[in-house]
């Protein structure tokens, strides 16, 4: 049976957080997603043809994925790793809170040479997809992706190298 679309999301998903330890090799980017799919299986089977319990497999597959990453972080070399979560508060991707709450994360990742900048469900948050993508909402989407991408320039120095993951 061929996968599903979600299956085939969640795999490309792994492939790209994790393509440092597969080397975008897919057998081993579904190995991850498989142990966290099993982590998670009576979330999944919850899921199975629930839409809003398929949103809450996929917001808790994202997060167990950003654990994961953030364990393999700390215990190989040193490397920073912040996870942002756009969607943790109502008011989490507004600019004042998004502006504090970066601000943290880029403090914490300032004593590191590499880094890595997880940022996640900004999209859902801005542009709910329950919702019509209005003009201004797209507006404020874009002008958030730029105001992530210009602090984490600004408040990183020339020599560190940090990448910016947005999922």
């Amino acid at each position: 049976m061929p996968p599903s679309p979600d299956d085939l999301r969640r795999l490309h998903f792994i492939n790209t957080l994790f393509a440092h330890v597969t080397g975008h090799d897919l057998y081993l980017a579904h190995q991850i997603k498989a142990a966290i799919a099993f982590s998670l299986a009576e979330l999944e089977q919850q899921a199975a043809g629930n839409p809003e319990a398929a949103a809450r497999f996929d917001a808790a597959f994202t997060a167990a994925a950003a654990r994961l990453l953030e364990r393999f972080y700390s215990q190989g070399p040193p490397h920073g790793f912040f996870h942002w979560d756009a969607a943790r508060t109502l008011h989490s991707a507004t600019p004042l809170f998004a502006r504090a709450e970066l601000m943290a994360g880029l403090k914490q990742l300032a004593p590191f040479r590499e880094s890595t900048l997880l940022v996640t469900n900004l999209r859902p948050a801005l542009l709910p997809p329950d919702r019509r993508a209005t003009p201004r909402r797209q507006r404020e989407y874009d002008e958030i992706l730029a105001f992530v991408r210009e602090l984490a320039a600004a408040r990183t120095t020339r020599h560190a190298r940090m990448q910016i993951l947005f999922l």
